[in-house]
């Protein structure tokens, strides 16, 4: 009874030993990092973009051509995979995307630079960066920026069907321009939706067409 009860103490002991040493790495984890988290949503007529990403700084560093070299696959932002989900299906720079989650990377250039969109959106940054888990590529024109003392994303010139995503740090400005087919993509949902509704009848006994399509049909005419 009394090796029972000493077993007993020593798995508890274990226990309680682990749960400590889960709790200090939950707690190292939980840090503060140089290049601090950020989340940027945008909404395009009802489609939501996400940027999830992390924000270097220049401090006092050569960016362009030092920092990020030239000619070579960058993360787009620091830490883990920089990701950029869409809701729905898209076009960058007039290149159709499916919808998903994808892994963002640019390769820099002085006068030209390659926007990538990765399927694998899990990676620690691009080290394990692999071009056979492309989904696109685009090639856009860097721009002159005022400085940015840590990298940021906008979504600037919205619309009801587009923006232009921004990429600034130091700078340097890097657009690439996301085009949704809002009407389109209300059309499938209201004929989705439409086919599971009943219609309803009005105070005349005419039959009514469902709140979606009536919108539908306001927009339209507006």
């Amino acid at each position: 009874m009394f090796k029972l009860f000493v077993r007993v103490l020593f798995a508890l002991e274990g226990l309680l030993l682990l749960g400590s040493l889960g709790h200090a790495q939950s707690f190292l984890l939980d840090l503060p990092r140089p290049s601090q988290h950020a989340v940027l949503t945008q909404r395009i007529g009802i489609t939501d973009i996400t940027i999830n990403y992390h924000r270097p700084v220049v401090n006092k560093r050569k960016v362009w051509g030092g920092l990020v070299p030239y000619g070579q696959v960058w993360r787009a932002g620091a830490n883990e995979n920089t990701t950029i989900e869409f809701t729905d299906p898209v076009t960058i720079e007039g290149k159709p995307l499916p919808k998903g989650t994808y892994g963002l990377h640019m390769i820099p250039g002085e006068s030209e630079w390659t926007v990538i969109f990765s399927k694998n959106s899990t990676s620690w940054g691009s080290f394990t960066y692999d071009q056979a888990e492309d989904a696109l590529r685009v090639m856009v024109k860097p721009q002159t920026a005022e400085f940015h003392e840590a990298l940021t994303y906008d979504f600037d010139d919205v619309s009801p069907d587009a923006s232009v995503v921004r990429l600034r740090w130091e700078k340097v400005a890097v657009p690439f321009k996301v085009g949704v087919n809002t009407h389109e993509i209300v059309e499938q949902i209201c004929t989705i939706s439409f086919a599971g509704w009943r219609s309803t009848r009005g105070m005349d006994g005419t039959m009514l067409p469902t709140t979606c399509c009536r919108r539908r049909s306001i927009s339209k005419r507006r």
